[in-house]
């Protein structure tokens, strides 16, 4: 079913969203916040973009372009919509293809920043069990791996340009190598825990392209207190 939910509380923004499918999370509020904008910055990709939580998001921090690019036609549609909902298609382009592809067709050095919430879980001989092929492809790394996001932004950010993933804890190693493997060099990461004295789940890492080494680790971020609710810096965050 598709329903018209609120974007948290960004501008009133509205998103469109099916109810079979995912809907957009914390994850993709936590990585539109955390990725570096700055004045100077002329053209942001969002890879994945799934119903464009992210570069909804991105407008009300820059005036900048912002594409969009979604594989499965069923969520682009769903992203196309609420772009036009909220009277941003003027800033905010959404293309339905693959981007395996479709990065080659760019000239190299044309974006700025780009942004992933990609995902996360290899794949694996229980991938194709009891799940829908939305899920598959949303899930697990069937059409969009580590190693392509890497590559397609070593090829499309300018020089000192950035690339912001949100990720699992277990894989920022291989984030990391595989960041540096593309000349892409981890400048900034912070953790997020899902309550106090909980393990990690989340990460946020940025990479600068051709950047110089030197990592800072920021401040982590708790979501839910004590008590089971927001923290205030995550009430501040779906303030927008």
């Amino acid at each position: 079913m598709i329903v018209l939910n609120d974007l948290l509380e960004y501008r009133d923004y509205k998103i469109y969203q099916d109810t079979d499918m995912f809907c957009f999370s914390l994850d993709s509020i936590l990585l539109a916040n955390f990725v570096t904008i700055n004045k100077n910055i002329k053209n942001i990709m969002d890879i994945g973009c799934g119903n464009a939580p992210i570069p909804l998001v991105l407008t009300t921090k820059t005036n900048t372009n912002i594409t969009g690019v979604e594989i499965q036609k069923d969520v682009y549609d769903l992203a196309v919509k609420s772009v036009k909902y909220n009277k941003c298609d003027n800033q905010i382009t959404v293309i339905n293809d693959d981007i395996n592809s479709l990065y080659k067709k760019y000239e190299s050095d044309s974006f700025d920043v780009i942004t992933c919430n990609p995902p996360y879980f290899k794949v694996n001989e229980k991938t194709k069990q009891n799940i829908s092929e939305y899920k598959k492809i949303a899930r697990h790394e069937l059409t969009l791996n580590l190693d392509d996001i890497c590559k397609i932004s070593r090829k499309l950010l300018k020089n000192n340009g950035v690339l912001a993933l949100v990720h699992r804890p277990d894989r920022m190693i291989e984030i990391i190598d595989t960041m540096r493997k593309n000349n892409i060099e981890p400048k900034r990461v912070q953790f997020i825990y899902p309550k106090y004295g909980e393990d990690c789940n989340l990460i946020l890492v940025e990479g600068t392209k051709n950047g110089k080494p030197g990592i800072k680790i920021l401040e982590p971020l708790i979501v839910h207190d004590k008590e089971g609710n927001y923290t205030e810096e995550v009430k501040r965050l779906y303030r927008g």
